[in-house]
């Protein structure tokens, strides 16, 4: 009788997974506790400053010792600038290279004194990045390399946006869509695993309801469907908007000689102390302005000034390099931006007044999917976020519309453009392991429908495996390459940068 063989690495894979996502989530929940308590505090001390002018003075003080020493921080270590999502990309692709113990607690530190201090900045891009850095300190430990050690980092990456948004399902496609661009099953497992222990960990810390009180939503009709096409073209357009304002931001920073790079911040922190005056209920990352919008009867003019407040001071915060992401801050305005347009259509007698919250939730998701160019992720996340799956098919047609408008216009998605200005000049360089590439073959790539001996490959690397499915075959010279199919090379850990942009020189 053959002897029944165990297949144990996807296994022992998703063990490591639960063992990286219990970290994160203690990590993150902590991370996310201080953040939201310092947030409260910050808006309390607005409201006495009314009463108390000197505290203003004092504020002043506090935000210049912020600016200091986050400066201080950045100085020491680039990589916790932004948001920390282009940095794990580029780590997963192979173009950088970081300290994980050094990112780490500054990030954790930096993260707290820029969003707990008010600015327009969400704690979730930061949270990707403390996840990830810890399944690349946990691979380290464990002596594990090359594919094993990004594995573990794509799995406390999803860990860390599970935590940080108590969404699981989202995180774990956030990573396999935007971040890693893998689906191999070795890599969805850990993440998923990674994700469910980091978002039971979050729970225990912040209790079972989703983040965004929105219940009060309805079963969106469908003779109004045709209003969400119109939602969709202005989150598009206005996306792309986003996404420029937000590219080009460090270069407005430049062209202030008199500050020095680390220490831009000193813009978003003084002015920080002005909003937060006159309208404190904006501070933060903005999930409580979601909230506050769904159940305020606010004007047109209002909700544009809020709008227009947050698009301009949420981008100045985030190109001053600051460690602070953009997530939460793009869901914000996207809630913004749904009850604008839905307020107009109200006023012209267009759209029942109780399907108010349902723009917002669907505007919500549009806006994201067309800046990050990840429709599927913004669909799954508001869902999770709101906890109710009755918006689905508007989810997809407003996440749809958004996404064609950015594309046509030729808008990239948000992070890998950022991960363009942030990657190094790739070359080949000496090895000091052996590594494995994988490329996936896309519908109409050069590279479909061509044997493997009619390719003119980099000769510094070795095809040694074709994954079609669940099955990996050798491949030999008259094998036809299939769309699909995953190409697997082994390539020196340092080349896997250059091979890929080598091999895209091909498509």
């Amino acid at each position: 009788m053959e002897r029944l063989r165990l297949n144990s690495t996807r296994f022992i894979f998703i063990l490591k997974g639960l063992f990286v996502g219990s970290l994160v989530g203690i990590v993150v929940s902590i991370f996310r506790f201080v953040i939201e308590k310092s947030l409260i505090l910050v808006k309390g001390l607005y409201q006495q400053m009314h009463t108390q002018p000197w505290l203003l003075g004092v504020w002043l003080v506090v935000m210049l010792l912020c600016c200091y020493l986050c400066g201080l921080l950045i100085k020491s270590d680039p990589n916790i600038k932004g948001s920390g999502i282009p940095q794990v990309e580029g780590q997963l692709e192979g173009s950088l290279e970081v300290n994980w113990w050094s990112v780490f607690w500054k990030k954790f530190v930096g993260g707290i004194l820029a969003i707990g201090s008010g600015l327009f900045l969400g704690r979730e891009g930061p949270s990707i990045q403390l996840g990830a850095m810890l399944g690349q300190g946990v691979a380290q430990v464990t002596k594990q390399q090359g594919t094993g050690q990004r594995v573990l980092l794509a799995g406390g990456a999803s860990a860390g946006l599970a935590a940080a948004f108590n969404a699981p399902i989202a995180a774990t496609l956030f990573v396999l869509e935007e971040v890693y661009h893998n689906f191999s099953p070795l890599v969805w497992t850990t993440a998923l695993s990674s994700a469910l222990a980091a978002s039971w960990v979050s729970s225990n810390f912040f209790g079972l309801d989703p983040i965004l009180d929105l219940t009060a939503s309805h079963v969106f009709p469908v003779q109004y469907y045709p209003y969400l096409i119109l939602l969709g073209l202005v989150l598009g357009l206005l996306g792309y908007l986003y996404q420029y304002l937000t590219l080009n931001m460090p270069s407005f920073y430049q062209r202030l000689n008199f500050l020095k790079e680390p220490y831009y911040s000193v813009v978003p922190f003084v002015l920080v102390i002005f909003v937060g005056y006159f309208w404190p209920q904006t501070l933060g990352g903005g999930n409580s302005l979601i909230v506050l919008t769904a159940h305020s009867s606010w004007t047109l003019k209002v909700i544009l000034g809020y709008f227009v407040l947050r698009l301009l001071f949420s981008t100045l915060s985030y190109g001053s390099g600051l460690p602070g992401g953009i997530f939460l801050p793009i869901l914000t305005l996207g809630a913004l931006l749904g009850a604008l347009v839905f307020n107009g259509l109200n006023l012209w007698q267009l759209m029942p007044a109780y399907l108010l919250v349902n723009f917002i939730i669907y505007a919500m998701a549009g806006y994201f999917a067309g800046i990050g160019k990840a429709p599927f992720t913004a669909i799954l996340l508001v869902t999770e976020m709101v906890g109710s799956l009755k918006h689905l098919l508007p989810l997809a047609v407003v996440s749809l519309v958004a996404y064609a408008v950015v594309d046509l216009l030729d808008g990239e998605p948000i992070y890998e453009a950022m991960l363009q200005k942030l990657r190094p000049q790739v070359k080949q360089c000496v090895g000091t392991y052996h590594d494995r590439l994988e490329v996936p073959v896309f519908v109409d790539s050069y590279l479909q429908d061509k044997q493997v001996r009619d390719i003119a490959w980099p000769k510094e690397c070795l095809l040694v495996a074709i994954r079609r499915g669940e099955n990996e075959q050798l491949p030999h010279g008259d094998t036809v390459i299939r769309s699909g199919d995953t190409l697997v090379f082994a390539i020196a850990h340092e080349n896997r940068a250059w091979l890929k942009n080598e091999i895209e020189k091909l498509k």
